[in-house]
């Protein structure tokens, strides 16, 4: 947990990024709003900004020495059990703390579990409580949200929706509240966020480095004088920060005083029908965003300014979008919804007889199909969608990893529990007590005098934890660009294919990378990466031409997937090419004869691979066959090469592997 006495660069000496401050602020004068996410490149100061936060916030008052930081006006069960027996509680105030959730948590950590310690003293089940509890009435912040297990992601959201975290595990059935503000950092070429979390930020910023000049220097000498002088560097900024803290404390007193007509109410409604958004969430949101940031301007009335800046705080991550186009906000089609708004408006207050007026209005009216149309259009190639029907008797419906392994770590969900093979690394308790409980009346006849334990476990009681975890899949893909693949309808054919896996591995969050042999040489345009959007812009400017070095792909793509620094994905070569290669890895070499030698290097290893041949026409070598054949991979010709078909056969391969990887985890 953050402590107030960590020295911490300074808020108010924090560089521009005012929308980012300003998304910040908002979310400590009203809690309520639900959120921000900071989206953009590494190096941007996100992280420092949001735990100099915590230095600028007023202290807040809790119940003492209460896990959760009760308000003595809404006190959880504990407190409020405490309170009738001594009729007064006594009360402390503490500053808001900034609560990191780290990456490699585990779910124990998050949520609570047992006090095992109290357990076998007392014999009794208390609650130790978790970064859950510690998160209540503070800011949860989360680093690299975009990384985080999904199973973590789960109870995320349990406990944000409903302001209470309910633990039901290991013999404990516990609740208290978690009403927390959620500020996620993350960086999108690392990968997406799940749909379900993303949704669950209220506002979210793009956060880009600062390109003038000026203001990079003076973040330079505004480091490097905190860095040399922490302290006289903190005093400096004593009053701006206490100007920022009062303004945030008059605005929290002012919100429940802002109004807003219904007017605005139907502006609101108006941007959000014209930005397509799902559902309902964005609209209320922006409600309270518009009102919080009246109040932060102290005024109490909402005007037509505060809700455009509302809704390019609570739009940029809601808008309906393909799986590779970034997050952007469109400042010109807010102004036409507020334009279309205004014609309305006026339109409804002219007399029933005004003809003239009502026609001019009916062009504004048409404005909205156009703008679905060209939304729709902006798909970067005709790809068929993906049917799952394949995986109807042996996978989950909706996104998400595609197979379930056992875990040999901490992370995952506990399942079931063994017998430990050597040290126990992470104890099953509730099968623990359950192995020693037939035994208790017997070993405390026996006990020594002295033992003080409630409960007495023995070596042959202890069981260890089966935690089951999902395991995605590295997707290599290595893509003949020479010049036999030039012809558009081939090379359309062959990105069309990719471009189909890149939307399967976008829904299955799958690693993708890819490998572009031409000329002399193979090349590694994109390493592996969760960011299937970085793969579709670099297959977007594939170039074409050149000699073909199949060897030399062959072997990068090998030397990728084995050299991988992670261990939870299972690899799948995907080779597209016209077989004909003419350049080798030696002076004296064939450079037939060393593809097929490198093809039957990746059969050894076990790597799972797909050949897909784009060779056409009457002279027809089938090299490509004969490299598959030797790499033991699926082999599939051009004229087979659709979007459902392709896609289907990289499922059924990798299913086919990862499901025999989780028999022989459950075998052993």
């Amino acid at each position: 947990m953050q402590t107030q006495n960590k020295i911490i660069y300074p808020f108010s000496a924090i560089v521009d990024q005012e929308k980012m401050k300003q998304a910040l602020i908002l979310n400590v004068i009203n809690p309520k709003i639900g959120g921000v996410l900071l989206r953009g490149e590494k190096g941007t100061g996100k992280s420092l900004t949001v735990r100099a936060l915590a230095n600028l916030l007023p202290e807040i008052e809790a119940v003492t020495n209460c896990p959760f930081h009760c308000d003595p006006k809404n006190l959880c069960e504990t407190c409020t059990t405490k309170k009738a027996n001594t009729k007064t509680l006594p009360t402390t105030k503490h500053p808001v703390s900034v609560v990191e959730l780290p990456i490699g948590a585990t779910e124990d950590r998050l949520v609570g579990t047992i006090d095992i310690e109290k357990a076998i003293k007392t014999g009794e089940k208390h609650f130790d409580p978790g970064i859950l509890a510690q998160a209540n009435r503070n800011i949860l912040y989360i680093d690299e949200v975009n990384l985080l297990d999904d199973h973590l992601v789960d109870v995320l959201l349990d406990a944000a929706a409903m302001g209470i975290n309910f633990v039901e595990r290991e013999g404990v059935s516990f609740n208290h509240p978690s009403q927390f503000i959620l500020i996620g950092t993350m960086n999108p070429e690392e990968g997406e966020l799940r749909p379900q979390l993303l949704d669950r930020f209220a506002l979210s910023v793009e956060v880009k480095g600062i390109p003038y000049k000026e203001a990079r220097a003076e973040i330079i000498r505004r480091r490097i004088a905190f860095e040399n002088d922490p302290l006289t560097f903190i005093t400096s900024q004593i009053e701006n920060q206490e100007k920022i803290r009062q303004k945030i404390i008059k605005a929290t007193a002012l919100l429940p005083k802002v109004k807003l007509n219904s007017d605005l109410i139907d502006l609101i409604t108006q941007i959000c029908t014209d930005f397509a958004v799902d559902g309902h969430r964005a609209d209320i949101v922006m409600y309270k965003t518009a009102c919080t940031i009246a109040a932060y301007n102290e005024r109490i009335e909402v005007t037509e300014e505060d809700i455009k800046e509302a809704a390019e705080l609570v739009l940029p991550h809601r808008q309906r979008r393909q799986p590779f186009e970034e997050p952007k906000m469109e400042q010109q089609q807010i102004n036409e919804s507020i334009q279309k708004w205004n014609n309305d408006k006026q339109t409804q207050t002219q007399t029933q007889n005004d003809n003239n007026s009502q026609n001019n209005d009916e062009p504004n009216k048409q404005d909205e199909p156009v703008k679905e149309q060209i939304f729709q259009a902006d798909k970067p190639y005709n790809v068929k969608p993906l049917s799952f029907d394949v995986f109807d008797d042996v996978e989950r419906h909706e996104s998400g990893r595609r197979s379930k392994i056992i875990s040999n770590t901490k992370r995952g969900h506990y399942v079931a529990s063994m017998i430990p093979q050597g040290k126990i690394a992470d104890l099953a308790f509730d099968a623990t007590l359950r192995a020693a409980a037939p035994y208790q009346k017997r070993r405390k006849e026996n006990v020594v005098n002295n033992q003080q334990n409630a409960l007495l476990i023995e070596n042959c009681d202890l069981r260890e934890k089966i935690r089951e975890t999902k395991m995605g899949n590295l997707i290599m893909f290595v893509v003949d660009a020479s010049g036999s693949m030039a012809a558009e309808e081939r090379m359309s054919a062959t990105k069309g294919a990719v471009l189909s896996l890149l939307l399967d591995a976008y829904q299955r969050r799958d690693r993708v990378g890819m490998i572009v042999f031409r000329k002399n040489s193979a090349e590694l345009v994109l390493p592996p990466t969760n960011s299937v959007e970085l793969a579709q812009k670099h297959l977007a400017v594939l170039p074409t031409g050149g000699r073909t070095p199949l060897a030399h792909g062959l072997k990068l793509g090998l030397d990728a997937v084995t050299s991988s620094t992670r261990t939870d994905n299972i690899p799948l070569i995907v080779l597209i090419s016209d077989g004909r290669a003419n350049v080798t890895l030696s002076d004296d070499g064939d450079p037939v004869k060393e593809a097929k030698y490198i093809a039957s290097e990746i059969a050894s290893r076990g790597i799972q691979s797909i050949a897909i041949d784009t060779e056409q026409g009457f002279l027809n070598f089938g090299l490509v066959k004969q490299i598959s054949e030797a790499m033991g991979s699926k082999y599939l010709r051009l004229e087979e090469l659709r979007a459902a078909p392709i896609a289907s056969a990289v499922k059924n391969q990798l299913f086919h592997d990862t499901s025999e990887n989780l028999n022989s985890s459950y075998r052993r």
